[in-house]
């Protein structure tokens, strides 16, 4: 049975996503951006990073599942050099988790104020 969950995001309708998607057992967040109420939340990529992993979280908790089921994450960042800060938040949330995780440099994301987008997996133990 599949199970999509809404983030409310006007863009959900107009692209054809939604914030995550649950079958079974597993878990798939979507990319998601440092966004609350429409706006970019976090003058850094710390805190950026930070915001991001919390609402990776509340998706997570409303497919049922809990931040450590998480099995991989994968950050997409547009300034590579700031991989300490990125990499501490991520710590802060995964250092006892562990899961395996890619963190790459793109050129943009879909704003300009936007540093990092995080898309994660979790797969829930039975």
């Amino acid at each position: 049975m599949r199970q999509n969950i809404s983030s409310g995001a006007p863009w959900e309708n107009q692209v054809g996503y939604c914030r995550a998607v649950r079958i079974g057992n597993t878990i798939e967040v979507s990319g998601t951006a440092p966004v609350r109420d429409g706006k970019t939340v976090g003058d850094n990529a710390y805190e950026q990073t930070k915001v991001c992993l919390e609402i990776v979280k509340e998706a997570i908790e409303k497919a049922g599942g809990r931040i450590e089921d998480v099995i991989r994450t994968r950050m997409f960042v547009t300034d590579i050099s700031q991989w300490v800060a990125i990499g501490k938040a991520h710590g802060e949330v995964f250092g006892d988790i562990k899961p395996a995780t890619s963190m790459v440099e793109v050129r943009s994301l879909i704003e300009p104020d936007m540093m990092i987008e995080i898309e994660a997996t979790a797969v829930i133990s039975s």
